[in-house]
């Protein structure tokens, strides 16, 4: 299919539902601080609800035990969480496999349990966004079994083909296509006598988005929660929407030699094609539309996941001919291009390409970790978490924070083969299940020192509890003088500021190992972040960067810094610890 019935198939669905200075200078329209919408600077803290509070002991974390710590996220500072997949699914990939997309897991509660969620949060002033999964269902869902079974209206509700058919009278996949964790991403329906595309495990079949039919039907997805308050969704995996309907085989990469390898070919035909940003577009219009009907809620927001292009991302923002698409096309260039022993250049370089390639008007935003990676205590080491959450949170725009990062929680990467449950570990086997598993950063919520850290009473947790959580816990950083947790909330206070909601930004090296940046706004004193990547002392002059001779005045350190709050600093001679980072204010 070419792309104009595509346009057409969008059309067909809204009919049946009825912007380097500074980049973000461009938010500036006026004087007025009320500009800003509640998503453009916001800090979004990521749930996994699994993993997060158990209020019944199953050892499964669960919507009530979220609902009774959304004081914890109120006192932190926080004003909007995303909740990882809360809907009904067999949990093959924990909740990214929905067999109803417009209900709730039982393991996690009821939809009278999510409403009082919701409820609570309102009344903390907190949004809340739903991780919504487009790209594919579970094998259970009632679209999948009727589909499989050729029920009429389903029949082209996934991505069906007879395969190829051999020499000696057997079918083979259709094309060379791996799914990303790790096999072919074709499997064979015996039921239907023919192949389903899957490109994550078996149990995740592909939905067909060149159906308008699939198309309306997510659509009512996104309308159902809308309507039961929710301010906006994460879209899980976008750019992997549209295949190539031909099914072409991809080109082979050179990076390995094993065909079922993910690595083993280039996904120009499974992933990043022109017809994904215009699906983007169409539930920005649908989000917009809705907003609009309903003005008296926030602005409905949409955030993309996708780990694609720098242009194509910059894309998601607003195209060539100004159609916006995503509010936030999340930007994971902390994870994906700086490593720990990345240098003060390359934290630079990866700030200023994304404001370079961000359309003039929109917000940036910046992720730091996930569900899906290791967390920032274990890439960059324990002694660099102060340092990359002022970093996180003194950027311009929208700030994503994994939960536990705050306290600079680490992977559990100890866990056992037995206690391994995360699908792409377990396809690798026993040997290599270590070097790919997303289960050690899963590992539940450390609230304080007692039985399993607090997150439940039960025998035993879905995934152990990191062992560490005797010393490291949110109970023993809350009653310390100083902690991560009292500098993440320290940076979250100091957002608030209209010089950082508002203010203008500038970005340097000021060596190898050491960048600043600076904010600047008219009558507020300007914000310097000084952060040192490197595993030694560093000593700095800040005198050219900051143009003229002023003093600095620390107004954040981090838990292991020898500076004090509102102690005065030359600038000209600024020692800083090994990775060390420094909020000060300029005077």
């Amino acid at each position: 299919m070419t792309i104009a019935p595509l346009i057409k198939i969008l059309l067909f669905s809204l009919l049946l539902q009825q912007e380097s200075g500074s980049v973000m200078s461009g938010l500036v329209k006026s004087e007025s601080e009320d500009f800003i919408d509640w998503w453009q600077h916001t800090v979004f803290y990521q749930i996994y609800p699994r993993s997060f509070k158990d209020s019944n002991g199953d050892g499964i974390g669960d919507l009530r035990g979220i609902t009774s710590q959304l004081q914890y996220l109120a006192d932190t500072g926080i004003s909007a969480t995303w909740l990882s997949p809360i809907f009904q699914s067999p949990m093959v990939d924990f909740g990214y496999d929905i067999s109803d997309y417009k209900a709730i897991q039982p393991e996690y509660g009821t939809m009278q349990d999510f409403e009082e969620l919701i409820d609570t949060a309102y009344n903390l002033g907190i949004k809340v966004v739903l991780d919504f999964v487009p790209n594919h269902s579970s094998d259970k869902h009632e679209w999948f079994l009727k589909s499989a079974a050729k029920e009429p209206g389903y029949e082209d509700f996934y991505v069906w083909h007879d395969g190829l058919l051999q020499d000696n009278g057997t079918r083979s996949p259709p094309n060379n296509w791996q799914s990303v964790f790790y096999g072919s991403a074709w499997e064979w329906h015996e039921g239907r006598q023919q192949y389903y595309l899957h490109q994550f495990t078996k149990e995740q079949p592909d939905l067909n988005f060149r159906n308008p039919k699939v198309v309306q039907a997510m659509d009512n997805v996104l309308l159902f929660w809308l309507n039961k308050g929710v301010a906006g969704f994460r879209i899980d995996a976008v750019n992997h929407l549209f295949e190539d309907d031909t099914l072409q085989d991809e080109p082979l990469s050179a990076k390995t030699q094993d065909p079922l390898s993910y690595d083993y070919t280039r996904h120009i035909y499974t992933k990043d094609l022109p017809e994904v940003l215009q699906m983007v577009q169409h539930w920005r219009k649908l989000l917009d539309d809705f907003s609009a009907k309903h003005p008296k809620g926030p602005t409905r927001i949409m955030m993309t996941e996708a780990y694609a292009g720098l242009t194509q991302l910059a894309d998601y923002y607003e195209d060539v001919s100004g159609t916006k698409g995503s509010h936030l096309p999340f930007n994971f260039h902390f994870i994906t291009d700086v490593k720990g022993d990345s240098d003060a250049r390359d934290y630079v370089y990866n700030v200023e390409k994304w404001l370079i390639y961000m359309p003039r008007g929109h917000a940036a935003n910046w992720v730091m970790g996930n569900h899906d990676n290791p967390r920032v205590a274990s890439r960059f080491g324990p002694a660099s978490v102060d340092a990359m959450n002022m970093l996180l949170l003194t950027l311009p725009g929208v700030a994503v924070t994994y939960n536990g990062e705050e306290l600079g929680m680490q992977d559990y990467r100890e866990i056992s083969w037995e206690d391994t449950v995360d699908p792409p570990a377990k396809n690798v086997g026993e040997e290599l299940y270590k070097e790919v598993s997303r289960d050690p950063e899963r590992t539940p919520f450390q609230w304080n020192n007692k039985k399993n850290a607090g997150f439940s009473d039960s025998s035993k947790t879905w995934l152990p509890v990191h062992p560490n959580y005797l010393e490291l816990n949110l109970e023993a950083q809350k009653a310390a003088n100083k902690s991560h947790y009292k500098v993440y909330t320290d940076l979250i206070e100091l957002r608030k500021s209209a010089i950082m909601r508002l203010g203008r930004f500038d970005i340097e090296p000021l060596s190898r190992w050491v960048f600043a940046f600076k904010r600047e706004y008219p009558n507020f004193e300007s914000i310097i972040t000084i952060i040192n990547v490197s595993d030694e002392e560093q000593l700095v002059d800040l005198s050219e960067f900051l143009s003229q001779p002023k003093k600095l005045v620390v107004e954040i350190c981090g838990v292991d810094s020898n500076y004090k709050y509102g102690q005065s600093l030359a600038a000209s001679a600024l020692l800083l610890a090994a990775r060390e980072g420094l909020v000060c204010r300029l005077v």
